[in-house]
């Protein structure tokens, strides 16, 4: 993790493999349970207290809509759960590993402080419960790994949901950087036609304001030197020289336009 956990964090949803592992895990310690001959006397209160807490760990992580307070009461129900499954046998200690199995349902409702306090809270029952009823050294020697574990299951899924977060962030990150990119390919593209199209606007004005008024003045001098040929042919050389100079510079301006046309040369 890069920082502590937000309070105004997404809540986190539970998945197929945790759920699975949760439950698993509760068969086992009520199979264990079942297995031992001193507890079948009291059986029937035993399966009482497992079906009251396997009911509540469901409602607890189906019931998106419950309110906090109902929230708050079902994992009270459930720690009285175990700890009177504990009372009744206190040397079969891993009754308490089913406080360490509330912490996934506790990460994935609550989140911020609400979430750690119940985590300490869950912490402080595993090893007072212990304490309380086997003794200080006995009773920390036993408690110790679970409460570990109690710490390291809500890091591990708020670890794992920032990674997943980030994940989901770059792909959005992603996806909008390569939209930026295409619309700056369009731009490009237009950018492009348009500087094309105001090029051959100038070109146009450029053909029009000298080339084409050339033309129109070696039509008129053609045209003049035409009639002088049969009126007055001593004037001739004098319009052909002007047509000359005239043509030159129509082909000098066309060279001109045709050289700007050309892609540059790397």
């Amino acid at each position: 993790m890069t920082n502590p956990v937000d309070p105004n964090e997404a809540r986190l949803r539970p998945g197929w493999i945790g759920l699975s592992v949760v439950f698993l895990a509760f068969t086992a310690v009520m199979i264990r349970a079942l297995a031992i001959e001193e507890i079948r006397p009291m059986l029937t209160r035993y399966m009482g207290a497992g079906l009251v807490y396997l009911v509540l760990s469901v409602l607890l992580l189906t019931m998106r809509g419950m309110p906090g307070w109902l929230k708050h009461i079902f994992l009270c129900v459930q720690s009285v759960a175990i700890l009177l499954a504990l009372s009744w046998r206190p040397e079969f200690d891993f009754i308490v590993v089913l406080f360490l199995l509330m912490t996934y349902p506790v990460a994935i409702i609550f989140n911020g402080r609400t979430r750690w306090i119940w985590v300490f809270v869950l912490m402080a029952l595993t090893g007072g419960s212990l304490i309380f009823f086997l003794g200080l050294i006995r009773g920390l020697a036993l408690s110790l790994t679970t409460m570990a574990g109690e710490i390291v299951i809500p890091v591990f899924l708020i670890a794992n949901h920032e990674i997943e977060t980030a994940r989901v962030k770059s792909q959005v990150l992603l996806k909008e950087l390569e939209e930026t990119h295409r619309q700056l390919e369009l731009y490009a593209a237009q950018v492009e036609d348009l500087a094309a199209v105001q090029e051959r606007n100038r070109l146009a004005r450029e053909l029009h304001d000298t080339v084409s008024q050339l033309i129109f003045s070696i039509n008129l001098t053609t045209r003049s030197a035409q009639l002088l040929l049969k009126r007055d042919p001593q004037r001739v050389p004098e319009h052909l020289e002007h047509l000359q100079e005239m043509t030159t510079d129509a082909l000098g301006q066309l060279r001109a336009l045709i050289t700007q046309l050309r892609p540059p040369q790397n």
